[in-house]
């Protein structure tokens, strides 16, 4: 049966079909998806992972016990994860283990551009770059194969504009795989360092293997057309280098770009006249490339910064081709903005009223950044506001304690916040940390957290009290307030900050997006007493403008929460 697919969903689907038992994830943009299509299948045990590293390991104990396994992020996700991947690639597996991590090049939703090609070569584990859904569908049922013939997790790399797009699929059905017994094996499992410099050797002769599958399988294929030009490419790339030239040109299309093939390069080289490699980011073909003694075209023409499009590589190529506008060039100009209604706006507000200082975290609250609250001033990944406002009060002293905050959500507390906290508490910081609790995971679209009380089903599941738990990590003072009560806000604080040891504050109100939410009537602005002092207007609201100077409430996208209510002083907005 054909199916129109996203590929995330293609990719789900064929891990649903390879025999998939038991998936651990952690939601990220652009990976999201996979993992909650895989939830929609009964036969599989599927869950949200406080973090990566921990989704990582729960797939490598599931391989371990004989089942084919999997796990899903985002490129910084794979950072999280290093640490157990580089050492799973030296154990192997039992059952199959396929990794999934989905590239953002043009950081449409991330804090980076990282080619996540670097960790594959570093951890010496395959990888595979599906350039549509139907390879997304096809390449996670071979990496099981893969997986299981060469004893090593494979990892399958996405990118936003594969993940996100779509194209057909003719999907099959599902193929129950026998679980492989568990066998004690120290040798192979017990990564302590006698064993683990035995294991060296094996990855290496593996790599060589893989090379070998490189040089024949039909993953690496050609697609010979005018000679006169060459291009060697991958993934999405290769989308816009068809999109090109067409028959124009011959292709080395690579669905492994780690390991690579070098005879199956050579002999293609051999067969044109020139040489460009096409590839998003880094430049991992083209190196390996010049290494073979290649003489090619590839980063001195093209960018290794940002998403490649068709106009980019016409362009850079000195191809003629009718324009194709973006949407970037179609649409006017949208700022990232807060939704209408959220949480965090009353307290962003307040701590920009007082000048504090706000080290930040991953979320959506890092809108907090932009005008016109302007209210966040670092932002680095996922937990890094608490253990930096550790070094940032350590350094500084009085001098920054009573004016400086840390800002971190729920769902990335769980990830990466509590090792920050429990530094404080045990080095001894006088910090004031705010957990933005508003009840869900919400930058990535409404994914369940530990604190919630709900699994990836929407079933009960055990819920952690964020107040205990940060009572247990050492605090004393801990606090919790409503984001929609301002002068509530203030009092907490500036009472926090006043004081001579650290403590946390704890914003709680679900988002304004949540379908349980009921919301109060919107507000309207009676233009009778509204001056135009556009005090309202500094909360950065989206249901709120100005016309003809007086402000006026877009009540399709007013939800009542009345903040801005408390900062008119004429009572105009009612």
């Amino acid at each position: 049966m054909k199916q129109l697919m996203l590929g995330n969903k293609a990719l789900a689907r064929g891990l649903y079909e390879a025999g998939c038992s038991v998936v651990s994830s952690y939601p990220g943009t652009p990976s999201t998806e996979v993992t909650e299509e895989i939830a929609k299948f009964e036969e599989i045990y599927c869950e949200w992972a406080p973090n990566e590293k921990v989704a990582m390991e729960v797939a490598f104990g599931a391989c371990l016990a004989g089942k084919r396994s999997f796990c899903g992020m985002k490129h910084v996700g794979l950072n999280v994860a290093a640490d157990p991947l580089y050492t799973c690639s030296y154990t192997g597996v039992n059952g199959g283990m396929v990794i999934c991590v989905a590239d953002d090049p043009g950081m449409h939703s991330s804090q980076n551009e990282q080619d996540s090609r670097h960790h594959a070569r570093a951890s010496k584990v395959p990888i595979l770059e599906p350039a549509d859904s139907n390879e997304a569908y096809q390449m996670a049922k071979l990496a099981f194969e893969m997986s299981e013939e060469y004893d090593t997790p494979v990892i399958i790399r996405m990118v936003t504009r594969v993940a996100h797009s779509q194209s057909i699929v003719e999907i099959g059905e599902r193929k129950e795989v026998p679980v492989k017994p568990y066998e004690k094996n120290i040798p192979k499992y017990v990564m302590m360092p006698g064993n683990a410099i035995k294991r060296h050797p094996f990855v290496e002769e593996r790599t060589r293997k893989l090379i070998a599958l490189a040089e024949t399988d039909k993953i690496n294929k050609v697609e010979m057309g005018d000679t006169s030009l060459g291009i060697i490419t991958s993934s999405t790339s290769y989308q816009y280098a068809k999109e090109v030239f067409g028959d124009k040109a011959s292709i080395l299309k690579l669905g492994m770009t780690y390991p690579l093939p070098e005879q199956k390069i050579l002999d293609f080289a051999a067969k044109v006249e020139k040489l460009v490699i096409i590839e998003e980011l880094d430049p991992i073909i083209e190196n390996h490339c010049k290494a073979l003694g290649l003489e090619i075209t590839g980063k001195d023409l093209l960018p290794l910064e940002g998403e490649f499009s068709q106009n980019l590589i016409a362009q850079k190529l000195g191809v003629e081709l009718s324009p194709v506008k973006s949407l970037e060039e179609t649409m006017p100009g949208r700022p990232p903005v807060m939704c209408a209604g959220c949480p965090h706006r009353g307290l962003f507000y307040t701590l920009s009223k007082l000048k504090c200082t706000v080290l930040g975290d991953i979320g959506c609250y890092t809108l907090g950044a932009v005008a016109p609250l302007n209210a966040m001033e670092m932002t680095l990944c996922m937990g890094a506001s608490i253990s930096s406002i550790h070094g940032f009060n350590k350094a500084l002293g009085a001098e920054s304690e009573g004016k400086t905050v840390a800002m971190i959500g729920d769902s990335t507390f769980m990830h990466s916040g509590m090792t920050g906290l429990a530094n404080i508490a045990y080095n001894g910081s006088n910090s004031t940390v705010i957990i933005l609790d508003n009840s869900i995971t919400g930058m990535t679209g409404h994914q369940q957290n530990p604190t919630t009380g709900y699994n990836i089903k929407g079933d009960p599941a055990g819920k952690i009290n964020l107040e205990e738990l940060c009572h247990a990590l050492g605090f004393s003072r801990v606090t919790v307030v409503d984001p929609y009560d301002l002068a509530a806000c203030e009092q907490v604080i500036k009472e926090e900050l006043a004081v001579a040891e650290p403590s946390v504050i704890i914003s709680r109100r679900p988002c304004a997006l949540l379908k349980y939410v009921k919301h109060n009537a919107p507000l309207k602005c009676d233009p009778e007493k509204c001056v135009g002092c556009k005090s309202c207007m500094r909360l950065g609201c989206p249901a709120i403008s100005m016309k003809d100077g007086k402000a006026v409430v877009d009540t399709t996208l007013c939800v009542g929460c009345g903040v801005c209510k408390q900062l008119c002083r004429l009572n105009a907005l009612q």
